[in-house]
């Protein structure tokens, strides 16, 4: 995972639709990255916005993701990603994984972990 150089909040909860996914800008040790974030109920799951097939974003517009049974598709190659942990069960980079970032929800915001 990657060291968080700030924990500045990502974004309120109720950006996230329960059960969806959004797109945000954080800055991390390695740069400025676009992070996937997953929403269900009050639980988000934070992940890299790339395919490990390609290196290209997984969204088909920007912060807009293709889901489908818990399950994250890129919008590419359709590579199918496992939401609760990343990994790909389908399509070309099977048996790879995305990589999370450690995030939290604090009252109504989300943000990195510190030390992730």
């Amino acid at each position: 995972m990657d060291t968080v150089t700030s924990v500045p909040p990502l974004c309120q909860l109720d950006d996230i639709p329960d059960g969806g996914a959004t797109a945000v800008d954080a800055l991390l040790s390695s740069g400025e990255e676009s992070l996937i974030l997953l929403r269900q109920g009050d639980q988000v799951r934070g992940y890299l916005n790339i395919c490990p097939h390609t290196g290209r974003r997984l969204d088909y517009a920007p912060g807009k993701f293709l889901l489908k049974n818990d399950t994250l598709i890129c919008a590419v190659h359709g590579a199918t990603f496992n939401q609760g942990d990343g990994l790909c069960i389908a399509g070309p980079c099977r048996g790879e994984h995305l990589r999370e970032v450690s995030v939290q929800v604090e009252g109504d915001a989300v943000h990195l972990t510190a030390g992730a």
